[in-house]
């Protein structure tokens, strides 16, 4: 595409200025028409025709079954992403997506060198799935599923972000790609459908007080919310808020006190007026659950 902008610039632009600049009056309005005619028109078309057939030649393997690698339900949500791995056939939260398999939010774990199956949807309004270093962007829409083939060709942490304006905090709607091997890859997987490390304690109860399992879900505890991200492992996550800081219990805390300033246009309601101790507790918990 750069080769081919390249030389329709040069063409159009650089003829336009040899008649007009270089060679000045010298040339007649027949000779004019046919600058136009051949240069504006007739050499861009072929340029472009050319690399629209190119690109749709492409096409058959960008949509070649991915029988390799694993499928992976992403749901773009405001302002946030739900990935689901191994899933089956039935409605989802998205209600276009599927569903079953292991849970997670804002991290996307894949086997490096393997053709993996991504479905992607929303709840709400139309997001964008990109992660330029690995494919281009795809939306997520309501009511229907989006599917596209990703094959990773090197490990790497490879950041991606919501490439579609979806509300105020549109541009905080990030999450990072692991690219891994087949052995790494696994054993993520296996780690992220077991329970989570610490079912008791002042944190949990503090968690369930407050009212936080009616957004979040917890497995291995009575905390099943599906409105807001699996906080099943989320210590092990790098990030909190979907990129927005560094996954640690004092930015745990910050987030949950002041969750509309960190993250604003954000969905989740600030719990400012929590007790510190409260607040605390739950932040300790929630970082001893890798």
């Amino acid at each position: 595409m750069l080769a081919g902008a390249t030389a329709i610039w040069i063409l159009v632009v650089g003829l336009s200025v040899f008649v007009t600049v270089v060679k000045p009056g010298r040339f007649s309005e027949r000779a004019g028409v046919h600058l136009i005619v051949w240069g504006g028109c007739v050499f861009p078309t072929v340029v472009l025709g050319a690399l629209l057939w190119y690109g749709l030649a492409l096409m058959p393997g960008f949509r070649a079954p991915a029988d390799e690698g694993p499928r992976i339900a992403i749901s773009g949500e405001r302002f946030w992403w739900r990935v689901n791995y191994g899933v089956d056939g039935t409605p989802g939260v998205a209600k276009s997506l599927p569903r079953g398999g292991t849970e997670s939010a804002n991290e996307l774990w894949l086997p490096v060198g393997k053709r993996t199956e991504i479905l992607l949807g929303s709840p709400d309004v139309i997001h964008s799935f990109w992660v330029p270093s690995i494919a281009g962007k795809t939306d997520t829409i309501p009511g229907r599923v989006n599917r596209i083939v990703l094959e990773p060709t090197r490990e790497g942490v490879f950041n991606g972000v919501c490439a579609e304006f979806c509300g105020e905090a549109h541009a905080q709607m990030g999450f990072r790609v692991i690219v891994a091997s087949q052995a790494d890859f696994d054993a993520r997987i296996a780690a992220e459908a077991a329970p989570a490390a610490v079912t008791s304690g002042p944190g949990y109860d503090a968690f369930m007080a407050n009212g936080c399992a009616g957004c979040h879900t917890v497995r291995g505890t009575e905390a099943a919310g599906r409105v807001g991200p699996d906080l099943t492992h989320v210590a092990a996550r790098a990030t909190i808020g979907a990129g927005l800081l560094p996954m640690t219990t004092e930015n745990l805390a910050l987030f949950i006190h002041s969750t509309g300033h960190v993250k604003p246009g954000v969905e989740m309601p600030a719990f400012s007026a929590l007790p510190k101790t409260e607040l605390d507790a739950i932040a300790a918990w929630l970082g001893d659950l890798p």
